[in-house]
């Protein structure tokens, strides 16, 4: 705010003559040497204060910028009370637990530690967005693609969360509570301890610490949710193996636990399965369907691509190995294939090139059932081609359409790749996708396109996003599962 000094008249006591008599001009005479020193003094001091205030407000702005600057940086964006009410329909309310560090943020302090295969530091900047990839944004000042890891969606839904317009600040009046634990990157971080004690440690406190909570009590857990960006074998240790035994815990077992890919086999019926992230992180409905619309323009010159490698155990080496030999065979498949070192497959930019290019991506179960590539192919329009149930059908029953899978992908089993399956021969991709016809491909690929933005993780600064993405979609399949439960 800019303040107005008041003019000061030049007609002061002080130079105005003809007012005063004689006597009062010898009087005043004799005083103006005290008077001017007293003037300057008067004045230095004033100068002395305007100099300070202006410093202290200047330093208090200082400080207010850099914690702002820090706020947009680390941390997204408020809405106002208003806004998020009016923008949260049906009743949902989500308590944000505000735990202490250990369980979440204070474990990034080790960032190079938490996974023994790559060092995470770059993957966790940005609230778990990863590097921005800045050749191929739109904009220079606010990039949405970034390098995002895969096993990080934990992260992400919690940057989403804090500025999510379900979210209420009193537990009193929340009907969901979120349990914001960074339980992949802490399985991750001690995958070659030997010390099972060790592995389980944070998980056997996380319960403890919930326990204690009188909003846990209430229910024992059943309107609670946690999110985990690894698969569900990395907490279902069994005796001496891998992981750790989070998912075993009897009070987990009473959450609601998202993971990038559940146990089919789940008797507890708690494990939801939610998307890898991609790439993309928008922050509008335009940027989305503009990304929609360039995909739907896209040339296709490949029929179907592969982007993978081999793999190890009989099972998973023999779909691989077919896979890959069928694409580099056809002069109708664009491979790009993956190893140990130097490869095309870790750039974003060269894996949705080859994906945009193709009509059908095809995506062979990994080290695991589900594929993040899965997610990457529906980002680039391309129609998903799946050789295992456990990829896609029975994971991700919230996000990809129920009914007729047929919409929008193609299943071929992968007994039907393999020799000595019964038949004569094993079948030929190609011959079973090229028989499709064009009008077909045409409108699965509009379905595969249309599933984007329930299959993407929005920005976390987003405020205004104008559809639902996929924390938005699992926030409302858990309300109405948590309305089914009537608790």
């Amino acid at each position: 705010m800019v303040v107005k000094k008041k003019s000061i008249s030049s007609a002061s006591p002080w130079t105005e003559k003809g007012k005063y008599s004689k006597t009062n001009e010898i009087h005043y005479s004799f005083l103006k040497p005290q008077l001017r020193h007293a003037l300057l003094l008067c004045f230095l001091l004033s100068v002395w204060f305007v100099i300070l205030r202006c410093f202290l407000l200047s330093s208090s702005t200082s400080e207010n910028n850099i914690e702002k600057l820090n706020v947009d940086e680390k941390a997204p964006k408020t809405t106002s009370k208003s806004s998020a009410i009016s923008k949260c329909e049906g009743g949902m309310s989500v308590y944000l637990y505000d735990m202490p560090a250990e369980f979440n943020k204070g474990l990034l302090k080790d960032c190079s530690h938490l996974n023994p295969y790559t060092d995470m530091c770059p993957h966790v900047a940005n609230r778990g967005l990863g590097q921005p990839l800045s050749y191929m944004a739109e904009s220079a000042v606010a990039t949405t693609w970034f390098a995002t890891h895969q096993f990080i969606a934990e992260m992400i839904f919690h940057a989403r969360m804090e500025n999510h317009p379900c979210r209420v600040l009193d537990p009193i009046n929340a009907k969901l509570f979120y349990v914001p634990f960074y339980g992949g990157l802490d399985a991750s971080s001690k995958f070659h301890d030997a010390n099972l004690t060790a592995r389980d440690e944070l998980a056997v406190r996380l319960a403890d610490y919930l326990r204690s909570k009188p909003w846990w009590e209430r229910h024992h857990g059943k309107d609670h949710f946690l999110v985990l960006g690894r698969t569900a074998w990395d907490f279902l240790r069994r005796n001496n193996n891998f992981g750790n035994s989070l998912l075993n815990l009897p009070d987990v077992q009473n959450m609601s636990v998202l993971t990038v890919e559940r146990n089919p086999w789940d008797r507890v019926h708690n494990q939801h399965g939610i998307p890898y992230p991609s790439y993309f992180h928008p922050y509008t409905s335009h940027e989305m369907m503009t990304w929609q619309n360039k995909m739907r323009q896209s040339s296709r010159p490949h029929l179907f691509s592969f982007i993978g490698g081999p793999r190890r155990g009989v099972e998973k080496a023999a779909v691989r190995d077919e896979l890959i030999r069928q694409c580099s065979e056809s002069g109708r498949c664009k491979l790009l294939k993956c190893g140990k070192g130097p490869s095309k497959c870790h750039y974003p930019i060269e894996v949705l090139k080859v994906m945009s290019q193709s009509q059908f991506c095809l995506q062979a179960p990994g080290d695991s059932f589900t594929r993040r590539s899965t997610f990457d192919s529906v980002l680039a329009g391309c129609i998903p081609v799946f050789f295992s149930p456990h990829t896609v059908y029975t994971q991700y029953e919230w996000f990809f359409p129920a009914g007729d899978a047929r919409e929008y992908s193609v299943y071929i089993d992968e007994n039907a790749l393999k020799t000595g399956n019964g038949s004569k021969r094993v079948v030929s991709i190609e011959e079973e996708l090229f028989k499709i016809e064009r009008e077909q491909v045409e409108r699965m690929r509009s379905a595969v396109i249309n599933l984007m933005p329930r299959l993407t993780y929005a920005h976390p600064n987003a405020t205004d996003l104008g559809f639902q993405d996929a924390v938005d979609v699992a926030l409302e399949a858990l309300w109405a599962k948590r309305l089914k439960l009537n608790v």
